[in-house]
């Protein structure tokens, strides 16, 4: 008991370092960004001429798309194979991710088709013929960063392989985990990347005020708040009405019950936080251990309906800004692409923004200038993200418990009520460490000792 305690520990005080630098990062990027508007503002001239630092960060997502694209889709097509072998669980978890996650993006365009957000600012991109005694030392430190490769070659190309690693049957094993430690480490440098976020966030959004004026503002912040409402709104209408049909279960009860957790991803701006104490609470609940051990690791990689939400709202953004807004197929055609894309977002910061750049490229590479607007506002938007992608998987969880029948309800009834609280000192080492949990956990780590 001792040593399992002294386990927890060190986990903990780990916990509490990257969330101080996590901070140290948001506070960055929101001083980033009123500096850059003020002087936009101020100094419309001098905001044009930093548009550079914003191309150069996005020039470094760009480099990042293809190897994020192939890792996450090599490997989430091995993890449906691995989850749809768990039987009745893994069949209908994954089936219900798809569609909620297909009906989250649906909600995205159908609220951007009526706000249209960014529309009117007609951002025009960076001249390079402008000011060439500036522009050729920025050429030559633009050109150090490597060309992007392109989008659709390398979804394609993931797709044969992840089936062919799937016919390969245990021999695949080492290779899946090779790219497993490539996707770690492609994530890794992503992570390092997104430390430049303030620099770009700056530049960026001082050359779009200096363009356009106060309307980039007002821009950007009828964008957040039409994102925080919709995601809002999805919570409790979509999830909470399903929610109560399903299992009787208020959606208010559960977030509350989830209310320390909610604490953590708002302050990580990550679902991924709060994965471990997520399993443990969904087996207090009553949900039981295997479905709790297929569908919540499962849910991080399939089901993430913030993230599907804010890439389609983001993209029409983006093409409304440029002033070449998306026509209803390729808005469709973006969906589609979205669905598989987005996979594997969840977690990781600026994983959802290269997803995000990743459509646009696809669809329209002339649209990717855009994405700097979204550099700055990103932050402020993963918020939302982080806990729609969490609550939508604790109202699956229960939801997938609930259609197998191996949920107990007289223990949630008990739980929710508060008569029956979740100890705290019974989060135990092994749920430390999301690694340890993948689509394949029939038995997760108990969570009482």
């Amino acid at each position: 008991m001792a040593s399992q305690r002294g386990e927890s520990a060190a986990p903990a005080k780990a916990a509490r370092k990257g969330l101080d630098k996590s901070h140290y990062l948001y506070i960055a990027v929101i001083a980033a960004v009123i500096l850059g508007a003020l002087v936009g503002l101020l100094f419309p001239e001098v905001g044009k001429s930093l548009k550079p630092l914003g191309d150069g960060f996005i020039k470094l997502i760009k480099m990042m798309i293809a190897p994020i694209i192939f890792c996450t889709i090599v490997l989430g097509i091995g993890s449906i194979a691995k989850a749809a072998t768990v039987g009745k669980v893994g069949g209908l978890a994954l089936g219900y991710f798809v569609l909620m996650s297909t009906f989250a993006l649906g909600i995205g365009l159908v609220v951007g088709n009526l706000i249209h957000p960014g529309e009117g600012l007609k951002l025009a991109a960076y001249d390079p013929n402008k000011k060439a005694e500036v522009d050729s030392t920025v050429s030559f430190l633009l050109g150090i960063i490597p060309g992007d490769i392109p989008v659709l070659p390398t979804l394609f190309a993931a797709i044969l392989v992840g089936f062919a690693l799937q016919k390969m049957g245990p021999q695949a094993t080492p290779i899946l985990k090779a790219i497993g430690h490539g996707q770690v480490l492609v994530f890794r440098i992503l992570i390092m990347i997104m430390w430049l976020a303030p620099v770009g966030a700056f530049g960026a959004i001082a050359a779009v005020v200096g363009a356009t004026g106060f309307q980039a503002i007002v821009s950007m912040f009828t964008l957040m708040a039409a994102f925080y409402i919709t995601c809002a709104l999805f919570i409790i209408i979509i999830l909470g009405g399903l929610l109560q049909v399903v299992t009787g279960v208020n959606i208010f009860k559960l977030m509350k019950y989830l209310g320390r957790e909610y604490l953590l991803i708002f302050s990580t701006s990550s679902s991924e936080a709060a994965l471990p104490r997520l399993i443990a609470k969904m087996e207090h609940l009553g949900v039981s251990k295997p479905v709790v051990g297929v569908t919540v690791p499962t849910g991080y990689s399939f089901n993430l309906d913030g993230t599907a939400i804010y890439l389609t709202m983001a993209s029409l953004f983006v093409a409304n800004a440029m002033g070449t807004p998306l026509d209803l197929g390729a808005q469709v055609s973006l969906l589609i692409f979205m669905i598989i894309a987005s996979k594997g977002a969840a977690g990781v910061t600026g994983a959802g923004l290269a997803t995000l750049a990743a459509g646009l490229q696809a669809h329209k590479p002339e649209l990717l200038g855009g994405v700097g607007m979204i550099v700055g506002i990103d932050r402020f938007m993963s918020e939302a993200r982080a806990l729609t992608n969490f609550t939508g998987n604790a109202v699956a969880t229960l939801l997938i418990g609930t259609w197998v029948k191996e949920i107990d309800n007289d223990q949630v009834g008990r739980v929710l009520s508060g008569e029956v609280p979740f100890d705290e000192q019974t989060m135990i080492a092994g749920h430390g460490d999301p690694a340890d949990h993948t689509a394949t956990d029939a038995k997760p780590v108990p969570a009482t000792v």
